[in-house]
């Protein structure tokens, strides 16, 4: 009975150790064994045995690392070119936009709120220094009818210093259901905003 009583708490014991592997195992799915190669790594603990079973924590880099270049608050400047009916010159927008490090963007707008001056997209990287993007916002008339929906494709290039960038957009508006009312390109033009830049620099 005694030898029964031995293999089972032996059995118990053994379930409660494996089923905490499994949960240390996913719960630190950020660690390695073995030493990190990154600055911020977390030295491995008193535990002595061979240095390639150590295990360390590492910095998990985010997804889109090699391209912060871009994220930031940026004034921008849209400025019709070839846009049928339009004066090239012509400023479309003149606002103010956000590239997130998530891959998203959103953009205020010179227009009135009411008209719907806030939209967002999402981006990414096309090149060395360059970036596409796909933006979406919905379009209100003065007295708050409903236009449609609004689609802005940009083709931008970063500059060496990352303080600034240009490129080309696209404009289209549609109607709720879909059909196209107007298409505007141009160029677009934007400096980046930092803590230090003044109301002078953004007029």
């Amino acid at each position: 009975m005694s030898l029964n009583k031995s293999k089972i708490a032996i059995s118990s014991t053994l379930a409660i150790v494996l089923l905490g592997t499994v949960f240390v195992s996913k719960a630190v799915a950020a660690c390695r064994y073995g030493s990190s190669p990154t600055a911020g790594a977390v030295h491995p603990q008193s535990w002595q045995g061979p240095a390639q079973l150590r295990p360390s924590l590492l910095l998990v880099a985010d997804h889109k690392e090699a391209d912060d270049r871009i994220v930031g608050f940026w004034k921008v400047k849209f400025v019709s070119e070839g846009s049928a009916g339009i004066p090239d010159g012509t400023v479309i927008d003149d606002g103010y936009a956000q590239w997130h490090s998530d891959g998203t963007e959103v953009t205020n707008s010179l227009f009135a709120p009411a008209t719907g001056s806030v939209c967002y997209g999402v981006w990414e990287k096309s090149g060395p220094s360059s970036y596409s993007l796909n933006h979406f916002g919905l379009g209100w008339d003065a007295n708050g009818t409903f236009i449609g929906p609004a689609q802005v494709r940009e083709e931008i290039v970063l500059n060496h210093k990352a303080n600034g960038f240009e490129g080309t957009f696209t404009i289209d508006q549609y109607d709720p259901s879909g059909n196209l009312l107007a298409h505007i390109v141009g160029r677009i033009t934007a400096r980046r905003i930092t803590v230090n830049t003044t109301i002078q620099q953004v007029l």
